[in-house]
């Protein structure tokens, strides 16, 4: 697939304007304090036999929005005690935790690793899910970013972010982890829901996000049809008349007004080629980055000119692996 979305020089000077609701701080204010308010984060972390050697792994349930119980992976080098520093990755659009010896990058680089499952998602690739979504009763598509799309209430992603949220906590709280040492990671959602996080957690040690979901969601509509903005362009295509409420309930989940309220150092990676999350929308979450906390010289964003979604695949894990233990001190 060719080129399609701005010039490299115009992805460089994007910062778009976004219509940001005035309630954006304090909806998110309420509902973090509502899902804190359910009691302690870490409900059970149990040990499990993940056929591995070089890697021990747990089985952990959190917390997360409304107190749901909320499944991850938390893994570690074997037989290392010290207190370590942790990365919070997020899984893509469709995927669950899977399986714990699914990855091992950032345990294998010497990191705590808390993998979080998506909730009500998980049956579209890998090796399933095991978080279950109680909420998901709000008239909208049948995919989950399709779910609660007239009131920002029932958003699914209102959930999920709550949960990532939710899941720093946890991890924090977990054995052998420097609770102030703490990185989130994710591509595609994950990359969304991570910038999401650095957002809401003023405390974030880094955040590394790849071909981030949500980022420049208006412009993103109008440029692909591609899954998972497919699936709101479908479920508009039926409803017509829905766009007001529809654009009102994304405004509350837009990456771009994360990204302002952020300040942790930030990586970012982005294929030029990407019809499934438009270039411009990474672009545009980069160059407003830490806009209103003054963290701007601490964010670097690799562009592969050639590549889709994928962006720079291994290549690109290597220069995050590279730019984290530099941020970290690992």
């Amino acid at each position: 697939m060719p080129a399609f979305d701005l010039p490299p020089a115009d992805l460089e000077r994007h910062r778009p304007d976004i219509t940001e609701p005035a309630d954006f701080d304090a909806f998110w204010k309420s509902t973090l304090g509502e899902a804190a308010g359910a009691g302690d984060v870490l409900v059970s972390a149990e040990p499990v036999d993940n056929g591995l050697r070089l890697t021990e792994t747990w089985d952990v349930t959190f917390r997360g929005f409304a107190g749901d119980p909320v499944r991850g992976w938390f893994s570690r080098p074997a037989g290392v005690r010290e207190p370590l520093p942790a990365v919070v990755e997020f899984a893509g659009y469709g995927r669950g935790r899977g399986l714990p010896h699914e990855r091992l990058t950032w345990v294998n680089a010497g990191y705590a690793h808390l993998l979080m499952d998506n909730r009500g998602q998980g049956d579209q690739y890998g090796c399933g899910g095991d978080t279950p979504d109680p909420h998901a009763v709000a008239p909208g598509g049948p995919g989950p970013v399709a779910r609660g799309l007239l009131d920002p209430h029932d958003l699914h992603h209102r959930r999920l972010i709550t949960d990532a949220v939710r899941a720093v906590d946890a991890v924090r709280a977990l054995p052998g982890v420097d609770p102030s040492r703490v990185a989130a990671v994710g591509n595609s959602q994950g990359g969304g829901v991570a910038l999401a996080v650095a957002g809401l957690v003023p405390d974030l040690a880094a955040v590394l996000a790849t071909a981030p979901f949500l980022c420049g969601i208006r412009r993103a509509l109008d440029l692909t049809d591609a899954s998972p903005y497919g699936e709101i362009t479908a479920y508009l295509a039926v409803h017509r008349g829905a766009e007001e409420a529809v654009h009102r309930t994304l405004s509350y989940v837009e990456g771009i007004s994360f990204v302002r309220r952020a300040q942790a150092p930030a990586h970012f990676g982005v294929g030029l080629r990407d019809t499934v999350c438009p270039p411009s929308g990474a672009y545009a979450a980069f160059n407003r980055y830490a806009e209103l906390t003054g963290g701007q010289e601490e964010k670097v964003l690799h562009a592969y000119p050639f590549n889709g979604h994928e962006g720079g695949d291994a290549v690109h894990v290597r220069r995050q692996l590279g730019w984290l233990r530099a941020v970290l001190g690992a």
